[in-house]
């Protein structure tokens, strides 16, 4: 808007208070003076457009299932912050690695996306899809081979079905409970256990997260065993013999 009084003509009389004469001399046009309060007068201010109201932040439990990643399910969430914070608020159930995960974690999930009563049944029925789904393993070794695969396909350990059975079976006939007591290591107070006869510094340097701590374990001793051939060998399937 124009500031009071720019652009206006210098008054020279009184007579001619009210109006001023523009022309070039024959014909002279008349023009209403605008009055100080007209001239000053502010313009309607216009309404400012109301602020979008800020994102409102739950956090669900999300229970992850075979294929997830913490990229796909904070996209899916809208988690503010990304995977990176998804990560963060859920370093204890997936560990240090945010690449490596396996199904049946719980993780607890920022969200921004407001859930109408029908997709919260949605997301019920997922959840509820997701436990019916979990794998279970038979309780013997083809079973205990077939879990250790799973995990160790998640945390990018090679190894084949083969390789596992025949090392088992050399190593320990196939038995959770062996225990060597008289080689080498047994000596030294480290005897070699379980279906891959590892000892325990081993077994502990090699563990592998998710897994039980007990060398006895027979998931727990085949990947941590694996986890170690890999390390040395590359893989159990380039262990033909002692190891």
């Amino acid at each position: 808007m124009a500031a009071r009084g720019k652009h206006r003509r210098t008054r020279t009389s009184p007579l001619t208070r009210g109006v001023v004469t523009a022309g070039t001399g024959i014909a002279a046009l008349a023009l209403p003076l605008l009055s100080t309060t007209t001239a000053s007068a502010a313009q309607p201010a216009k309404v400012p457009a109301a602020a979008p109201a800020a994102a409102q932040v739950r956090t669900v439990t999300y229970t992850t299932v075979k294929g997830d990643t913490l990229y796909g399910i904070a996209d899916k969430y809208g988690t503010p912050g990304g995977w990176q914070q998804l990560h963060k608020d859920n370093r204890k159930a997936v560990g240090d690695n945010p690449r490596l995960m396996h199904a049946g974690l719980e993780l607890k999930v920022r969200t921004t996306k407001k859930a109408s009563a029908p997709a919260k049944k949605s997301t019920q029925s997922v959840a509820t899809a997701t436990q019916a789904s979990v794998k279970t393993y038979a309780n013997n070794l083809d079973g205990w081979i077939r879990e250790a695969l799973d995990i160790m396909a998640q945390k990018g350990i090679p190894g084949s079905y083969d390789g596992i059975y025949r090392n088992v079976m050399r190593e320990s006939s196939g038995n959770p409970q062996a225990i060597n007591n008289w080689d080498s290591n047994a000596a030294a107070g480290t005897p070699s256990k379980g279906l891959l006869q590892t000892i325990d510094p081993t077994f502990q340097a090699y563990h592998v997260d998710g897994t039980s701590w007990d060398p006895y374990d027979p998931v727990a001793n085949i990947t941590a065993a694996c986890n170690y051939a890999a390390a040395r060998y590359g893989s159990i399937d380039n262990v033909f013999g002692a190891y």
